[in-house]
C-alpha cells in the first residue's frame, strides 16, 4: 500500500498555493507549479496523491499568518526526502532569521565546505516547502539574487515583504 499524500490549495498572493503533505508531515509547497507539479512529485516519490483539506489545515493556516504578516517563523512537522547533503542545506536555511539574508557562500563555510557553494545552491533549488524552509534568503555573494523555483519575482516580492515588517 502507498503512502497517501493529503493535497489541498488556498489563495495565495500570486493566485492558488498547493500543499501536500504526508502523515508525517508538509511534504512539499508549490507556489507557482500547481497540482499537477505536486503529483509528480508524489508519483516519483512512489506516494499516492489524493484530496485531502483537512490534512494540510495547519500548514495552510500557518502560510496565509505568513502573508497576513502575523508569522515569522514556522512550526510544523516535515517530511523531507533528499540526500543527506540537502538534509543539511535544508536545515541551514531554516536557520536564517526572518528578514535577512546569506550568500550560498555563507551556507557552504557553514557546513565545513566553503567551495561547496554550487551544490548548496542545487541543493537550495531542490528546496520541497519555499517558505517554510526560507530559500529565498540566500542570495549571491555579490548581493544578487540568484535563483528561485518560483520565479525571482516571488523571491523579490517575499525579500521585500520580510524586510518591510522586520522587527527592529
Amino acid at each position: 500500500m502507498r503512502v497517501p499524500v493529503a493535497i489541498a490549495s488556498f489563495s495565495g498572493p500570486w493566485g492558488p498555493i498547493w500543499v501536500a503533505s504526508t502523515p508525517k508531515g508538509l511534504l512539499c509547497i508549490s507556489l507557482r507549479g500547481g497540482r499537477a507539479h505536486l503529483e509528480a512529485k508524489a508519483e516519483a516519490w512512489g506516494l499516492e496523491a489524493v484530496d485531502d483539506g483537512e490534512s494540510n489545515e495547519r500548514a495552510i493556516g500557518q502560510l496565509q499568518e505568513y502573508f497576513e504578516g502575523k508569522r515569522e517563523r514556522f512550526d510544523l512537522p516535515l517530511d523531507l526526502r533528499g540526500t543527506p547533503f540537502q538534509l543539511r542545506v535544508w536545515r541551514a536555511l531554516q536557520a536564517i532569521p526572518f528578514g535577512q539574508t546569506r550568500s550560498y557562500k555563507d551556507i557552504a563555510s557553514e557546513l565545513g565546505h566553503p567551495a561547496a557553494f554550487r551544490a548548496v545552491g542545487r541543493a537550495n533549488g531542490s528546496n520541497p516547502v519555499p517558505i517554510v524552509i526560507p530559500c529565498h534568503r540566500v542570495l549571491r555573494s555579490d548581493g544578487g539574487l540568484g535563483g528561485f523555483s518560483s520565479g525571482l519575482d516571488i523571491k523579490v516580492q517575499l525579500l521585500a515583504m520580510e524586510r518591510g515588517r522586520k522587527r527592529a
